[in-house]
């Protein structure tokens, strides 16, 4: 299972600095869209499947994260939600951006479900996004990804990501020494590895988006219909 998610190697973050977005060199945007088209369209069909073979009714939540969850609403909602995304992933994109803001109004506010968001990098741009993203104030975080997800094509397909990403930074507070130490963080990349190791050997993730509602797994871009039926479902009463 973890060979054929890691065939490639694609969530490898060796050198992300170094090789990859290094100030010497810059992933095309053609390798950078190939790398995230090919993950991301690996069972993104919407199936449903069973939740591998982690401990309780819902293995997801039984993952300690050591970076700490990015989360929203009540952690006692009837309905838990964990959903791990790429960066760089366009069907991560439209199903973040086109389901949060509905899921977030009707059902987090509201306390029926908790939001919890986890990394699932599937190439070096979107590992040094994520590792970004954990650079932030955690109040911030999910703010943080909610603005590379609508702005993907700015920085994830460009021909220089690194510039890219440091010009969003930037105008998210973070300082060009900032920017540099939080992509030589080794604390935050294995904390990234660690979650993606847990995701695809005991979750059996392997393409992004993969959610969980309440342990059930679904693979792939959800419309929010749908989405929100599987969600309902899980209500008690």
């Amino acid at each position: 299972m973890a060979d054929r998610t890691f065939s490639s190697n694609p969530g490898s973050t060796d050198g992300v600095t170094r090789r990859t977005l290094g100030r010497g060199a810059a992933m095309t945007a053609a390798a950078i869209a190939m790398l995230g088209l090919a993950a991301c369209g690996d069972g993104a069909d919407g199936s449903s499947a069973d939740a591998g073979s982690g401990a309780g009714s819902n293995p997801a939540m039984a993952y300690e994260n050591p970076l700490g969850d990015i989360t929203l609403g009540d952690p006692d909602a009837p309905v838990v939600l964990v959903e791990y995304a790429s960066y760089t992933c366009g069907h991560c994109a439209a199903f973040h951006n086109e389901n949060l803001e509905p899921l977030k109004e009707n059902y987090i506010e509201t306390g029926k479900v908790y939001y919890v968001f986890r990394e699932y990098p599937l190439d070096p741009v979107a590992t040094a996004a994520s590792m970004l993203t954990r650079c932030v104030s955690p109040e911030k975080h999910l703010e943080f990804s909610d603005v590379l997800f609508k702005r993907q094509p700015q920085w994830a397909f460009v021909q220089d990501p690194r510039a890219a990403l440091e010009g969003i930074a930037r105008q998210g507070g973070i300082s060009k020494a900032q920017f540099e130490a939080c992509l030589t963080d080794q604390e935050v990349l294995d904390g990234l590895r660690d979650m993606q190791s847990y995701a695809a050997e005991t979750l059996e993730v392997q393409a992004t988006p993969t959610i969980f509602v309440n342990g059930e797994k679904i693979n792939g871009n959800l419309p929010w219909p749908q989405l929100e039926e599987i969600i309902t479902n899980q209500l008690p009463g």
